[in-house]
């Protein structure tokens, strides 16, 4: 008796489990969402369909849809500026870099004072 009682309990859990299954099996409404603009009419919907209609303003109508119209990417480097980060990234590692470490490291320190003063300079003419 005392090993047919987990069996008997797991029977009763496995069929209390399946019975929510069985009632999901059932297809339901099909769901048919539209976005219609200006004065369109909503299409009537057929049996055992469900037709939910959003409306935009006319003017929206060709335009991109406004969730992908905003861009969270950064803007893309042009080619030059793209090498121009990248030499800048692993200028310390080379030689004539302004580092304590590395090879001549001490050697390119005016050099990075004279490329930051044209950068600065360069930037504050793309302000004016």
């Amino acid at each position: 008796m005392k090993r047919l009682l987990p069996i008997v309990f797991a029977a009763a859990a496995f069929g209390l489990c399946s019975a929510p299954a069985a009632a999901q099996d059932e297809p339901g409404d099909k769901v048919n969402t539209v976005i219609i603009y200006g004065d369109d009419a909503c299409p009537a919907s057929a049996e055992g369909e469900i037709v939910v209609c959003a409306r935009l303003n006319e003017d929206e109508r060709y335009r991109i849809p406004e969730p992908l119209r905003r861009s969270s990417d950064p803007p893309q480097l042009g080619g030059i500026s793209r090498v121009e980060a990248l030499e800048e990234s692993q200028r310390d590692t080379r030689p004539g870099g302004c580092s304590v470490v590395g090879s001549f490291g001490h050697t390119g320190c005016t050099q990075e004072l004279i490329r930051q003063w044209y950068a600065d300079r360069r930037g504050r003419r793309a302000r004016r």
